[in-house]
């Protein structure tokens, strides 16, 4: 690939085994979200670090998010009309959710509904515990995303044991 990935993980900051932490040690030149807390989030801080890391590379940049971070990019679109490559978006959770972490609450909700300016892919499973395939399917059609469901997956993280899980990452060629 030669455009810039960012990798844009959830609360927590995927671990080793997470498949974004997979695909970016592959990938050496793909550049990491950075924020001072990844446990505590607040939602201005991340439109803000997003904002910095795709400012050098623009509308080369392709962004891959999980979980909370889908929620950082849909708000980085609505307030910087950011052009960009695409972005493949997974696991988006559902801030209305009973699992949704409050700690991870400030910002989030309500989510922009607006179409974002570049292509999408919202991929979902039929039982994440923090979004539901409606929410996902809601998601994805004001967003005009296209969506994947891939079945019952968990929250696609390193839990769901998918390793560099390959299926993802062709998703994530297809933006490019």
């Amino acid at each position: 690939m030669d455009y810039p990935v960012l990798v844009v993980p959830g609360i927590g900051n995927s671990g080793p085994t997470h498949w974004q932490s997979v695909w970016q040690a592959s990938h050496p030149a793909w550049e990491r979200l950075t924020v001072d807390d990844w446990d505590r989030v607040v939602c201005d801080e991340w439109i803000s670090a997003i904002e910095q890391q795709v400012a050098p590379h623009g509308k080369d940049t392709l962004i891959v998010a999980h979980s909370l971070g889908c929620l950082a990019v849909v708000h980085w679109a609505a307030r910087h009309a950011g052009r960009i490559r695409g972005a493949l978006l997974v696991a988006v959770p559902d801030p209305a959710a009973p699992a949704f972490p409050r700690e991870a609450a400030t910002g989030f909700a309500p989510l922009p509904l607006q179409r974002l300016p570049f292509p999408t892919i919202v991929v979902t499973s039929t039982d994440d515990p923090y979004g539901s395939v409606d929410h996902a399917r809601a998601c994805a059609s004001a967003w005009g995303s296209d969506l994947v469901d891939v079945g019952a997956r968990g929250h696609l993280n390193a839990n769901s044991d998918l390793g560099a899980w390959p299926e993802g990452f062709q998703l994530m060629q297809k933006l490019g």
